[in-house]
Parts: C-alpha cells; sequence; structure tokens
C-alpha cells in the first residue's frame, strides 16, 4: 500500500473517540505501528478507500511505548460506527509488516459486538439536580446483583432498564447499596461478567450507557448508592485473529518459549501473562499506557457514569503474579502502583465513594492509607467471616460448629482504623455459583426447617456483626439450587417465602437504625462477653457511645435445643427489648417462637455488671436493646 501522509494530531485531550464542537476526535496507542488510520460511517466512499490517516502525537524517545496516534474528524456525531485500520512497522512477531488490520478502539463505550464495530457516545447526561445523599459506611447494606438475571424472563436477558423495576422493593427491603457485577462489554452471549472484552463498553445485552445513567439515577432517587464491579486483574479470552478486541492491538507480540506469540502491548508477553484465568490474558501493568486504561476506566465509572463505589476483583492477582495452577510467583509493585494510584484519584477528587477490594488474603494493608504504604481501599470483603459462618451452620452435627472460632470471625478487623474496613457476607456470587446456601445446609432439602433456620440464623449474624454487610440477590427470599448466569431469579419465591423476607427487612432496618433504639449496631465498639462451645451460644454486646437506644445486645444458639431460659450478661439494668427473634412464627409457621423482653438486674455476669435470662429457640438469634 502506497503511503498516506498524515494530517495533525487531535488538539482534544482524551483516548479513544471524544466529541467535541467541531466533530470527533480520535486518539490510540499503538507503538509498533508504522501507521494508523479511522474509518467509519463518515469515511467515504467506502470505510477503506476512504480511510482518515491519524498523526502520531506524542513520541518519547527514551521509551518507544509512548507511541500514540491522533487525528479530529470534522461533523463526526454520536452514533458513528468507526474502527481503528493499524500498519505495524516490522517489529514483533505478531504481524509484522503484513497487511493494515482492522481493530476496535480499546477506550470505545459501546460496540455492535466484542468483533464488530466501535460506536461514537456522547457521554453527556442531564442529571437530576437533586443531591444524593452517600451513605456513610457504617450504614451502608450492600445487595450484590447481575443485572441479566436479576430481574429477567425465560430466555430473556434482564437489562438496566429492567432491573430499574425492582428498585422499588429492593428500597422497601431496606438495602441502601447495590453492587452490580461486571456490566462490561463481554465476547460471550451470556456472562457473569468475569471476561470483559471492551472494559470502557456496556455489553449490549443490558443495555447502553444511557441505560446505565438512568438506572443509577433511578437508584439514587429510591435512596439507593451504586457500586461497580471491574475487572482489572485479567481481560477476557481473545478470539483468534488480527480483529479480536485487545490481543496484539498495533500487530506486535513476543513469542519467548515458541508457539504461537503472546497478546501484545495490552498484555505481558511472557510467563507474567498466565493466570488463574488463563495463559494469555494477565494486564502488562508495567507499562504506564496500561495502568493510565484500567485507571482511567475507573475513573469513567465513578464520573460519568456517578457511580458511589468500585469493587476491585481478586486485587491478589494485581498485586501478585499467580499463574493459571494458582501458585505465588512474587509480587508486582507496578500492579501495586495501579491499585494506589486509582484510590489516590478517588480520594482527591470524590472522598465519600468507597472502594472495595475482593483481595481474600486477610491482609492488612489492602486497607491501610497509601501514605502509609497501604492499597488505601476503604473496605475488603472478609473471607475468614465468610467461611466461618458458613461452617457454622452447615455443619451437620452441632457439636462441629465452633463458637471460639465463631466469636474470632466476629470480633475480627482489619488494622486499627475501625470496623468498617471489612464486607462481612455468608453468600456471594461465588459461592451462589457452586451451591447456595440452603443447599450446603441440606442439599435437596433447602426448603427443610434446619435449613430455613441456619441460613436465617447465618443473615441474622452477618446483620448483627461489626463491618458493612452485604447479602447476594435472592438470598433473602430462600434462593437454593446453583445459582447462573442464564437462570432467571425467582421472584415468585419471594412471595412465597414473604416471612423471610420480612425477617431480613426487619435485620436491615435494625442494622441501619431506622426506629433510633440500635445505634449499636452501627457502631464501631464489640464486646464478645459469652462463648459457650458446649451449649453452642455466643453473645456480644454492640455499642456507639453506650446508653439507651445505643446498647445492643446479640445473642445466637447454633444449637438444635431450644433454651426457655439462658442467663447472660447485660451491660445496663432494667427492661431490654427483644427487637428482633429469628425464631418468630411470623416468619415461618413452624419455628419455636421462644424469645422474649426481659429485665436485666443486680450481680454481674460473664464480666458483664448485670444479668437477665433470655429465650432462645433452635438455630436462633435475638437483638435485645433499650
Amino acid at each position: 500500500m502506497s503511503t498516506i501522509s498524515s494530517t495533525a494530531p487531535a488538539l482534544s485531550p482524551g483516548m479513544g473517540a471524544v466529541l467535541n464542537p467541531s466533530g470527533c476526535a480520535f486518539r490510540c496507542w499503538a507503538p509498533f505501528a508504522g501507521a494508523v488510520w479511522v474509518a467509519g460511517e463518515f469515511t467515504t466512499p467506502t470505510w477503506f478507500n476512504g480511510k482518515i490517516p491519524m498523526a502520531r502525537d506524542s513520541t518519547d524517545p527514551t521509551n518507544e511505548g509512548f507511541f500514540y496516534w491522533s487525528v479530529n474528524v470534522p461533523g463526526v456525531t454520536a452514533g458513528k460506527q468507526y474502527k481503528f485500520v493499524v500498519q505495524n512497522n516490522g517489529i514483533g512477531q505478531g504481524n509484522p509488516g503484513g497487511p493494515p488490520f482492522w481493530k476496535l478502539d480499546p477506550y470505545c463505550s459501546d460496540a455492535t459486538n466484542s468483533t464488530g464495530n466501535s460506536i461514537v457516545v456522547d457521554p453527556t447526561y442531564a442529571w437530576s439536580p437533586t443531591p444524593f445523599q452517600m451513605p456513610s459506611f457504617n450504614q451502608m447494606v450492600i445487595y450484590e446483583l447481575h443485572i441479566g438475571t436479576f430481574n429477567a424472563q425465560p430466555n430473556i436477558a434482564g437489562t438496566f432498564n429492567s432491573a430499574i423495576g425492582r428498585l422499588g422493593y429492593l428500597q422497601t427491603l431496606g438495602v441502601n447499596a447495590i453492587e452490580v457485577m461486571p456490566a462490561e462489554n463481554f465476547d460471550t452471549e451470556t456472562s457473569m461478567g468475569y471476561n470483559p472484552c471492551l472494559p470502557f463498553a456496556i455489553d449490549d445485552a443490558y443495555g447502553t450507557s444511557k441505560a446505565v445513567q438512568q438506572f443509577v439515577e433511578a437508584a439514587h432517587a429510591a435512596g439507593i448508592a451504586v457500586i461497580f464491579d471491574v475487572v482489572y486483574n485479567h481481560f477476557g479470552p481473545q478470539a483468534a485473529g488480527m480483529g479480536a478486541c485487545l490481543w496484539q492491538f498495533d500487530g506486535w507480540g513476543q513469542n519467548p518459549y515458541g508457539g504461537s506469540p503472546y497478546g501484545g502491548i495490552y498484555l505481558y508477553n511472557d510467563n507474567r501473562a498466565s493466570c488463574p484465568w488463563g495463559t494469555k490474558n494477565r494486564p502488562d501493568y508495567g507499562r504506564a499506557e496500561l495502568r493510565q486504561y484500567l485507571r482511567d476506566n475507573a475513573m469513567m465509572w465513578l464520573n460519568q457514569y456517578r457511580a458511589d463505589g468500585l469493587r476491585l476483583d481478586s486485587v491478589v492477582n494485581i498485586r501478585q503474579i499467580i499463574d493459571n495452577n494458582s501458585q505465588y510467583q512474587g509480587d508486582n509493585p507496578q500492579g501495586w502502583e495501579l491499585l494506589q494510584w486509582i484510590n489516590n484519584d478517588k480520594n482527591s477528587g470524590i472522598p465519600w465513594t468507597i472502594t472495595i477490594a475482593e483481595d481474600l488474603q486477610n491482609d492488612d494493608w489492602i486497607t491501610k492509607t497509601t501514605g502509609a504504604g497501604g492499597a488505601g481501599f476503604d473496605a475488603q470483603w472478609d473471607p475468614i467471616f465468610r467461611d466461618t459462618i458458613r461452617s457454622a451452620v452447615a455443619a451437620a452435627n452441632d457439636a462441629d460448629r465452633d463458637m471460639n472460632a465463631l466469636a474470632a470471625a466476629v470480633g475480627k478487623s482489619y488494622s486499627q482504623a475501625g470496623m468498617f474496613q471489612r464486607i462481612v457476607y455468608a453468600e456471594s456470587h461465588d459461592e451462589a455459583d457452586v451451591l447456595r446456601l440452603p443447599d450446603v445446609i441440606w442439599q435437596g432439602n433447602a426448603t427443610s426447617w434446619a435449613a430455613r433456620k441456619r441460613s436465617t440464623l447465618a443473615a441474622a449474624i452477618v446483620m448483627a456483626s461489626p463491618g458493612i454487610p452485604m447479602i447476594f440477590m435472592g438470598e433473602e427470599f430462600l434462593s437454593w439450587g446453583t445459582w447462573s448466569d442464564t437462570t432467571p431469579l425467582n421472584w415468585p419465591q419471594a412471595g412465597t417465602y414473604s416471612g423471610i423476607v420480612d425477617l431480613y427487612r426487619q435485620l436491615i432496618q435494625f442494622r441501619r437504625n431506622w426506629n433510633n433504639n440500635t445505634a449499636g449496631l452501627s457502631g464501631p465498639n464489640i464486646n464478645i462477653f459469652h462463648v459457650n462451645n458446649d451449649a453452642k451460644v455466643i453473645a456480644f454486646h454492640r455499642w456507639n457511645n453506650g446508653g439507651a437506644g445505643d446498647d445492643v445486645i446479640v445473642v445466637a444458639n447454633f444449637s438444635t435445643n431450644p433454651m426457655p431460659s439462658y442467663n447472660i450478661g447485660f451491660p445496663r439494668d432494667g427492661t431490654w427489648y427483644l427487637r428482633v427473634n429469628s425464631d418468630w412464627q411470623a416468619y415461618c409457621s413452624d419455628f419455636g417462637n421462644v424469645g422474649y423482653n426481659t429485665t436485666a438486674g443486680g450481680g454481674g455476669n460473664q464480666n458483664m455488671p448485670f444479668n437477665g435470662n433470655v429465650g432462645l429457640g433452635a438455630y436462633s438469634c435475638c437483638i435485645f436493646s433499650q
């Protein structure tokens, strides 16, 4: 092909397709390209014959990776389809010196599909002028959901628009934060979201970028914050050939071990490319442009979509090198640098938002500040709590329930910054994808008395423990079996088990102190003053400032034996009202209804100054306050 003279680089900042008053600026990163063009519905006479040459607009002679290409194209408007046409300069082993190839824009905000065309998007939105008040972290209750199955029909995937139809239910349930599983473009028909192909584009199965903005606005109108799940530890499997997403974007790829070349500039090109989700799909955090790419993505969610937070998937696979056999290969300082950069930028611009790490290594440094050398996350998922509460309710025999381990898990915290740096939960998508908790308790008998009693006991401990509580969609109406990305949530079950929904609703309301008499449940203090591993009873005191309406006593029976009169300590004398009793028959007709208000009097017990008798149903939790 004959060389086409380059035009001037675009003056507008930003990557991808950036609309401006005169048209659209296009910019891409392609360090090993000898030439780059943009082509689309706006080029004539055809996409190929009318393709517009782009100019190299940034060159750092000390680092060949700093090569960008850009051009401003007048008259281009939102909705136009386009692609980059890339000519490799003969370097590398991917496609050296071959014919030009057509690539999707890695920064595109929309695409026809994962191997189709990019689409120019106008990111602006006429947001409601009514300000949204982000809940404080100690008041937050998170509901994790998957857009494709949350409010879906048989053979019809759910969308952001359909999810809006269930926000009223979530508002009534009492949750004030939604964690949306990844909705970025994926290269399969359905997905849990953890195979991202184009991280800046919303998958067409779920709707458009405008639909996401409408969803966030509707959630805010309902008093619900929105947290988006993002995946920066790996990219999805890349289809073969030069037309695929990020794979060998500018034709370059190394082949250090024989076989097919590695993935090019966006991915590691050596043994670091291997990760638990494949052998060649780990981002190359050593490249500043790649770190910029992922940082820009985080800021897109927080700014363009007004997200109230981000949950970063498998952070350990960013800060460490872990191969596809799950073997540790060493620390990754550039990955750590990326995490700190995202959190620093978030804190400097929108500090009220929350970043959550799924690291699962119980590492205090994840939630220490970047100034202290930490990663700077506001909170992290707590696997010790998750595993311990699941073990405590799933064990077949009461003798196998370890109350000492449970006490340690309930009282655990990360570093010394407070009790709300952890997410506490009994079930997330990871567990539900294997088997939902009622079936873990008694597989094939998820509706049994034992499964209902022990799964709701787990929920009560989640809501009563220090930390930010989270439930997975459908947990509140006894969803069972194995969750998948193809099975719609069974909403009629919410009617069948409306009593259990009511239990969750009341737990959430008291967790959030709606009635101004359980402030301690959102306070930072806990004293686990009684652990009886023989009787399988645990009791703890939660408080903020202390006093009537603040002090809360939580007592739980993890045995099948009802206890009509069990003496425990109390921090104050007088009447203690039973606010929640998970054994109440209104929740299920075959529950035992053991439990009552009590009066604490003189004479201490269990290192508390007063004592009183309480009733405890089998596998039940009681929450008391004054």
